[in-house]
């Protein structure tokens, strides 16, 4: 029988195998890159450089005294039309948003930067294309969430 310590540690394992796992095939991409979400920056270009598949993350970085960040359908962005938003992810500057779906996901700023340029088209894919095949003289190798796994595994065999 284990002992509540031991049942401690393996739920402790297994959580953090979870959160590897998900940090492993999800991330976390800054709007703009370094200038972040700010006026005088070519989102058309830097999003057209992007690739961005279903569960991950956008980071929004932003000075929450003058801008802020809104999610629009398509015929908003075109418009700049801020008060039809789906969801405002403006929380204080240093905002995350999911993406969930493979579709098109478009941002504007409110009070008239969208005009300025504040405004973005995320295109969104379903998943990240598979890995080429190795060579055949080559050994195999272990993606990272095998290698979590495995780690994982030998602790848990530890243990108990």
């Amino acid at each position: 029988m284990m002992s509540g310590k031991k049942w401690g540690v393996a739920l402790w394992l297994v959580a953090a195998a979870a959160a590897i796992l998900t940090c492993a095939v999800s991330r976390l991409i800054t709007v703009g890159d370094n200038p972040g979400w700010t006026p005088n920056v070519n989102y058309t270009d830097w999003a057209s450089h992007q690739h961005l598949y279903v569960g991950d993350w956008l980071l929004f970085r932003f000075d929450k005294r003058y801008y802020n960040v809104v999610e629009v359908n398509k015929t908003n962005y075109e418009q700049c039309n801020e008060r039809e938003f789906i969801t405002n992810i403006t929380k204080g500057g240093r905002d995350v948003f999911q993406v969930t779906e493979a579709r098109p996901y478009y941002f504007i700023s409110r009070g008239g930067y969208c005009y300025n340029g504040m405004k973005v088209t995320i295109n969104v894919e379903a998943s990240p294309p598979a890995p080429a095949p190795a060579p055949a003289n080559s050994s195999p190798s272990k993606t990272s969430a095998q290698v979590v796994l495995s780690i994982v595994s030998a602790i848990a065999v530890y243990i108990w």
